[in-house]
């Protein structure tokens, strides 16, 4: 069979990393059609002479033109360098393009993302901003298209498969009675609150169980990143927010479950390493190799769980009021809290100063529902001018 062409958006990063590791280890499955980066030139050259993509998208042309000379000196000239936003949409609609890894963290991954569903294809979803910023209309565009969704979060992907094989989106007729997600609590789990004032940057990135980005340790720090997983769920799974829960389980070993009417729990098992579900993806319905120690179960002294106290992380309990608020509320929630964390991570603001700057955002501004991609794009900037404004900066 003709190897499938892949891209991966957002290659430079975590999952980018990770999802070539598995891809390297298919060459006769799989072929790297397009990588696209920031301006990490160093890491995107190194991948560029493994895996020899027919284009690159980077940022910005300072970066393109450094990438270009670097692959003129390596005699690979041939590959295609562009750059800018309107690349990357470009470039996710490229007829050799089949499957694409969206990986872009944050709000500037949802364009590209959305482009690949427009476009039809099989996307692999890491982006939590298509479906936390743009649910609606990201769900209308991969029904429109008969494009094909594939979670790749780590909790989302261990829902997708505990539900049945047959799974048609009716959680009713699957005799599912809810969605648990399961979130490991973070760095700061058992910290006295008395003392998250003093928490520095450095301490919310020590996340105790994941190798993250800085982004995404701040926010399970928070427990935001589990508050943007229920909306994803509700998204992914057409599942209410009373019908999501979540549980802190310290080992994350089970990354999630899906209770039955009939009282049983199924739960996805596996080593926390982020090549389980990108694989489960990339070949579902099918089983590939990804490069994972099997789980020692016998190693495993205890597997516990515990409710998450919304008192002393008021972020996760913003995600579901934002949920149940609905229109552009997620959008809001989402552009505030990731200014709210480059504040903190800039040391602008102290870490219980991002969930007070959550919530003034969703006091603040208007969540009423926009009705297209530019209308919330332009509710996320307005929202970011007001945290900037809150902030001083």
């Amino acid at each position: 069979m003709k190897p499938q062409g892949i891209a991966v958006l957002g290659a430079t990063g975590s999952i980018g990393i990770n999802t070539l590791d598995v891809l390297a280890r298919h060459p006769d499955h799989y072929r790297v059609e397009v990588l696209t980066g920031n301006r990490q030139v160093a890491r995107m050259l190194a991948q560029c002479l493994q895996h020899k993509p027919r284009v690159v998208v980077m940022a910005d042309e300072t970066a393109a033109g450094d990438l270009r000379r670097a692959l003129a000196e390596q005699a690979l000239s041939h590959i295609q360098v562009w750059h800018g936003a309107e690349a990357l949409v470009e470039a996710v609609r490229l007829a050799e393009v089949e499957t694409v890894m969206a990986a872009i963290v944050g709000v500037a991954g949802l364009p590209s993302a959305m482009a690949a569903a427009q476009a039809g294809k099989r996307v692999l979803l890491a982006n939590k901003e298509a479906l936390v910023v743009a649910g609606r209309l990201f769900m209308q565009a991969v029904a429109a298209a008969g494009a094909t969704l594939l979670p790749v979060d780590s909790e989302h992907s261990a829902i997708f498969q505990s539900l049945p094989a047959d799974w048609c989106g009716d959680l009713d007729a699957a005799g599912v009675d809810k969605i648990i997600l399961t979130a490991s609590g973070g760095p700061f789990r058992t910290r006295a609150a008395g003392t998250f004032d003093d928490i520095t940057p450095q301490d919310a990135c020590n996340h105790p169980n994941w190798d993250m980005g800085r982004k995404i340790s701040v926010d399970s720090a928070t427990l935001m990143n589990k508050g943007l997983e229920v909306i994803e769920a509700h998204w992914l799974f057409n599942a209410p927010a009373d019908r999501i829960e979540v549980v802190v389980h310290p080992q994350s070993v089970i990354h999630s479950m899906v209770q039955y009417r009939d009282g049983s729990v199924i739960a996805q098992l596996g080593s926390p390493d982020m090549r389980t579900p990108i694989a489960c993806a990339l070949a579902w319905p099918e089983r590939i190799v990804a490069g994972v120690p099997p789980l020692d179960l016998c190693s495993l002294s205890a597997l516990t769980f515990e409710a998450p106290d919304l008192a002393r992380f008021p972020s996760l309990g913003l995600a579901f009021a934002a949920l149940s608020a609905g229109g552009d509320a997620p959008a809001v929630l989402n552009a505030a809290n990731e200014a709210a964390v480059a504040a903190f991570l800039a040391g602008k603001i102290r870490f219980t100063d991002i969930s007070a700057l959550v919530d003034a955002a969703l006091s603040r501004m208007d969540l009423s529902a926009s009705d297209s991609l530019d209308g919330l794009l332009a509710k996320d900037r307005a929202t970011r001018d007001y945290l900037s404004t809150r902030i001083g900066v």
